[in-house]
């Protein structure tokens, strides 16, 4: 019953044997492995794009702060949702890679920005001349910090007035197997075919050890990155490792059957709770995460039982909390957290 995290889960069977067998003889170090180039291959096909530049590196928070830094001036600002993972939950990443660009928050329900809202905080940012922060990049989190999926048309409606305004996007993936399975798209309908310049395709939360792949589809911005990401301290000598993790993950579709696992055990979770008095979702259930309240009293016995997860704030006489599930969640650990319910 441990749903705090997906990160906290062990890595995939397909992950561990991929890195045991990259561990034998010799391999190029900083990229040049035979690994890398298979997963730059892999990558590209699978995104449709046979330009685009593929590296890696081992956090979720490196991958999002150097592809923004590429996108950005550091006068600029970056737009988000308020409580995207990059506002809340990097430490001010974004501006130190970027070298100062501010965050620029997007208001909206259930975690999504909403194309009239971006439009009116764009609209009221840069209009200072020299004196205030100018527009840069829109950065979009799918699977968003509320567990909710954005389709690719919503996407491509955000995207849309970015190009307007002659702005690039970021798509923040560390979920984004998981919403590629909740949406039915593909890797390229939810990246540049719906506007994106850059996504952040992650690993680490869906059977990884640490790896997350930045893709940039505009190969220009190529040596930019690998610069960016060299001084910023994450280029890793040996990264077959990294390539190794990335290319188990992929191969034979090992990384969208455990996304569809992970999505399914959290419908279980969500279909179960449903069923319980008092208990309300505070955002629709679309992926592996969700935010339930309940009456007061109930951590304290789930926590009895064994249940780990992440206590929120909630009104007097009211409990919440995150639950979280992986690819590891077996339907028997769903099974006993709502029998303790």
């Amino acid at each position: 019953m441990f749903l705090a995290s997906d990160n906290t889960s062990g890595a995939c069977p397909e992950v561990m044997a991929a890195v045991q067998r990259a561990n034998d003889g010799y391999a190029r170090g900083y990229g040049a492995d035979e690994i890398m180039a298979r997963v730059t291959r892999h990558l590209r096909d699978l995104f449709e794009a046979p330009e685009a530049v593929v590296h890696l590196v081992a956090t979720g928070t490196a991958a999002n702060s150097l592809a923004l830094a590429t996108l950005s001036q550091p006068w600029q600002g970056i737009f988000c949702h308020r409580h995207a993972h990059i506002a809340e939950d990097e430490c001010g990443a974004p501006e130190f890679f970027s070298n100062g660009a501010k965050l620029v928050l997007v208001e909206g329900a259930h975690g999504k920005m909403t194309p009239d809202a971006l439009e009116a905080t764009i609209a009221s940012t840069g209009v200072g001349g020299v004196h205030g922060v100018q527009r840069g990049p829109v950065s979009i989190t799918n699977v968003t910090e509320a567990g909710t999926v954005y389709q690719t048309d919503e996407i491509a409606a955000l995207t849309a007035r970015a190009r307007y305004h002659g702005l690039p996007c970021h798509l923040d993936g560390a979920r984004f197997a998981n919403a590629l399975v909740a949406t039915g798209a593909s890797a390229a309908e939810m990246t540049w075919k719906a506007g994106i310049d850059a996504v952040s395709f992650g690993g680490t939360k869906n059977g990884c050890l640490a790896v997350e792949a930045v893709v940039i589809f505009d190969p220009a911005k190529d040596w930019e990155f690998q610069l960016r990401r060299k001084r910023g301290g994450h280029l890793v000598s040996k990264n077959r490792f990294l390539a190794a993790q990335m290319e188990g993950y992929l191969e034979d579709g090992a990384w969208l059957r455990h996304a569809a696992h992970a999505n399914a055990m959290a419908a279980r979770l969500a279909t179960g709770l449903a069923g319980k008095a008092g208990v309300e979702q505070r955002h629709p259930v679309q992926a592996n995460m969700m935010f339930p309240e309940w009456p007061e009293g109930t951590h304290e016995r789930l926590e009895a039982a064994g249940a780990v997860y992440y206590r929120f704030p909630a009104a007097t006489g009211r409990e919440a909390a995150r639950l979280v599930t992986s690819w590891s969640t077996g339907p028997e650990d769903i099974d006993r957290f709502l029998a303790a319910f």
